[in-house]
């Protein structure tokens, strides 16, 4: 895993119609997801050679020369999706969208989970950080009770 350091991260809130529009056009997955993540360092590239990646998903196991690279990106998050597994998995709604965004800013920072050993390092990732943030995830949760 490549050394990463910290950078500015967005986070748009969307319904599942844009999230599925979103995935189509820039992973040609015709479905709605959870979250997308969009690294502002458009030369980043995917493993293996490949062109550059204008702005689009996060792409996986960059190749880096220099400086550690800063985890800079958008997080695009289902609200409906957020709801939906919030219910799912037992938990609220600010846990959930807690997990969303630490899943999100993973991808940005090279993690994946396409084998069974990288999703297992990814939610560990997920469960510590989750933990080491359960202060913010009680404020998250007031302002989405808030909100509606």
């Amino acid at each position: 895993m490549v050394n990463r350091r910290a950078g500015d991260i967005a986070v748009v809130l969307e319904r599942d119609a844009a999230l599925r529009e979103l995935n189509r056009r820039w992973r040609g997955i015709d479905r709605a997801t959870d979250v997308l993540s969009f690294p502002y360092d458009s030369g980043e590239k995917p493993r293996g050679g490949g062109s550059s990646v204008p702005r689009g998903p996060a792409r996986h196991g960059f190749a880096h020369a220099g400086p550690a690279p800063r985890v800079d990106g958008d997080l695009v998050i289902s609200i409906d999706r957020v709801r939906e597994q919030a219910r799912r998995y037992r938990v609220t709604r600010g846990e959930e969208m807690a997990r969303l965004v630490i899943h999100g800013t993973l991808h940005l920072a090279g993690h994946d989970h396409h084998d069974a050993a990288e999703r297992r390092d990814m939610r560990a990732l997920e469960r510590a950080a989750l933990r080491a943030s359960s202060r913010h995830v009680a404020t998250l949760e007031r302002t989405l009770a808030r909100a509606e």
